[in-house]
């Protein structure tokens, strides 16, 4: 059974940078994808950054040129985070989607981890 654990959230002051990972256990098969999303107080659940296997990224607008995803082993992810501002304070979860049958689209969420962005 797949599970995730995020990691490496804090506090941190505006300008500053958090690198939160994202650590994937039970899989064998290695062919997944990683979506990133966060979840504001009193606000829904937004996508932040996508990873594909093959390494291609897509970032949400409000993240973009400040956020970056990578692969740092075969079972862990990085969402390196620069330039934070008061409004990336948030929940972020990281998502499992399966891209291999038999499990095909199956998606698996972990817990989160908070960032606070705050001087």
């Amino acid at each position: 059974q797949v599970t995730l654990r995020e990691s490496g959230g804090g506090s941190v002051a505006p300008g500053g940078s958090l690198r939160l990972s994202c650590a994937v256990s039970g899989d064998d098969s290695g062919v997944y994808v990683i979506r990133w999303h966060r979840q504001a107080p009193r606000k829904e659940r937004d996508f932040v950054a996508f990873i594909g296997t093959g390494g291609t990224t897509e970032y949400a607008d409000s993240v973009k040129g400040r956020f970056t995803a990578s692969r740092a082993s075969r079972n862990l992810w990085n969402l390196q985070m620069n330039d934070l501002k008061y409004e990336d304070t948030a929940v972020y979860y990281c998502e499992f989607e399966s891209r291999t049958v038999p499990t095909y689209g199956k998606s698996i969420w972990g817990l989160g981890t908070q960032v606070t962005v705050s001087s």
